[in-house]
Order: structure tokens, then sequence, then C-alpha cells
């Protein structure tokens, strides 16, 4: 597949539209897992991301150590985006879990 992408000069549009699809991947995750879980298992993400950054520099492959590398950065990203999906709780831009009120000021 990517000598395919390769050859006909698709390897970056594969990568850019695989990277679109991750970011749009991660924007539900934070979601959910602040309305579930709060701002607890940041540290998931944390792991998550160390071990794709980690494999991404392992893989000699462009395609797929790139997509880890976003994958990897992503779940950084996340971390931020989960204290802040809190912060838009708290604001009343997106709805409370009734099971978790007293976790929210």
């Amino acid at each position: 597949m990517v000598q395919f992408l390769e050859q006909h000069c698709l390897l970056g549009l594969a990568i850019g539209i695989a990277t679109f699809l991750i970011i749009g991947l991660f924007h539900p995750i934070v979601i959910k897992t602040e309305y579930y879980f709060g701002t607890r298992p940041w540290w998931i993400f944390l792991i998550v991301g160390i071990g794709s950054v980690v494999g991404s520099i392992l893989i000699a492959n462009v395609f797929w150590s790139s997509l880890l590398g976003v994958f990897g950065f992503s779940s950084f990203w996340s971390i931020k985006e989960l204290f802040e999906q809190r912060e838009r709780v708290i604001k009343g831009w997106f709805p409370k879990n009734p099971k978790r009120t007293s976790q929210y000021p």
C-alpha cells in the first residue's frame, strides 16, 4: 500500500487525510472522557502519547511513523483539551454528568 502511495505521489495526501481523521477522533474522545471520568485519566493520554512517539521513532516506514507521531502528539494535546473541557462544562457550554456534580464548583 505504501509503495503504491509513493509511486503515485499520494503519500502526503494520505498522511494529511489520516491526520485529519486522527484529530477528529480525539475530539469526541476528550468530551466523553471528561463527561464520564472527569480529568482523572489525563495520565492515560500521556502514556499513550509517549508510547506512540517512541514507536514513531523506532519505525522506519515514513507513513506509519508519521501517523504514530500525529497520534502521539494528538494524545498530548488531549491532556490540555481535557482540562479545558472541564472549564467548558463549568461555563455551561457542555452538559454536566449528573453523577459527578460534586466535582464541579
